[in-house]
């Protein structure tokens, strides 16, 4: 009896030791697919911020939890599914349904930047708090049709990061990572529209250095949102950019991704010392300026296809 007692114990212990083992692929896993997808993480906080600008206070935070919502919705219903499924039945097919996501990022910043340059005529709306109800529904809707595209390239690359795992690990890897990039981005960014806020409390209920710098949060505070507005314009068509870049490369047309990387090359090659950020922006410009190219190419064929149908 304590013979098979002892036996039993042992089989515990195996047990235990095995779960210890996968949860410790799977937190590691997590973690590389995590870092992978960083860049994009950054490109995701950057453009949020936009879809918040000139909305009431108190609205603020309830607008950024609501596109919240929707991303997590978008990581965990529809695209973790799908890219599973797809990566066990036809793998070959999350390249180019990538690039059709990154088209959409490259139509919204070229048609963003034609409005910024005076046409189009959306740039001199009122904002979402005077048109109302119907208006904030809108933005939110773009916020999160935006986020899909992101949050699908965040999901690719992390699991291309843990595609030798079994299905189940890299379920419960990509679940972690959509929940933490999600809790992360969308924490920033409401620090981000509320900072204002606080510089303002500060301001009224502080002293000497402490009233000074809620004064300069309350004055900046704007200025970096705007900045951040054309930052996230400028991540849409870089990321969009590189998406295709890269997915060109993949289906075989390799001659802009070699350009670029020949770019980049004579770039670190001239330049020593400073040569590997250079070349990193060498190659950032590169892929915003196809990005742009491509997104006015789209933006040209929608508005005849307007003009077509009256």
């Amino acid at each position: 009896m304590s013979a098979g007692l002892a036996a039993f114990l042992d089989d515990i212990a195996t047990l235990a030791r095995a779960a210890a083992a996968s949860i410790d692929d799977v937190a590691a896993g997590a973690g590389r697919a995590g870092a992978k997808a960083a860049g994009v993480v950054v490109d995701d906080a950057a453009v949020t911020p936009r879809y918040v600008h000139g909305f009431r206070p108190e609205r603020e935070l309830p607008v950024v939890r609501r596109i919240a919502a929707g991303s997590v919705r978008n990581k965990l219903l529809l695209i973790l599914p799908a890219i599973l499924l797809l990566s066990e039945l036809v793998d070959w097919i999350i390249t180019p349904i990538l690039m059709l996501g990154a088209g959409y990022l490259c139509y919204e910043g070229a048609e963003k930047v034609w409005e910024l340059l005076g046409h189009g005529g959306r740039h001199d709306e009122a904002p979402a708090v005077v048109q109302g109800p119907q208006q904030e529904e809108a933005l939110v809707s773009a916020a999160i049709r935006t986020d899909f595209i992101l949050s699908a390239e965040i999901m690719v690359i992390a699991l291309n990061e843990v595609t030798g795992e079994p299905l189940l690990s890299r379920a419960v890897i990509l679940v972690l990572v959509a929940l933490a990039i999600t809790v992360g981005v969308y924490g920033v960014v409401g620090l981000i529209v509320k900072m204002d806020d606080v510089g303002l409390r500060l301001a009224r209920t502080g002293e000497g250095a402490v009233a000074a710098l809620g004064r300069g949060l309350v004055r900046g505070m704007p200025v970096v949102l705007s900045v951040l507005a054309k930052v996230g314009l400028a991540a849409m068509l870089w990321v969009g950019g590189h998406i295709v870049l890269v997915g060109l490369d993949e289906l075989g047309l390799s001659a802009p991704a070699d350009a670029v990387h020949h770019l980049e090359a004579d770039v670190r090659h001239a330049l020593g010392a400073v040569g590997g950020v250079a070349a990193w922006l060498a190659d950032t410009l590169a892929s915003a300026l196809l990005g742009l190219a491509l997104g006015a190419v789209i933006v040209a064929a929608v508005a005849a296809v307007r003009r077509a149908r009256g």
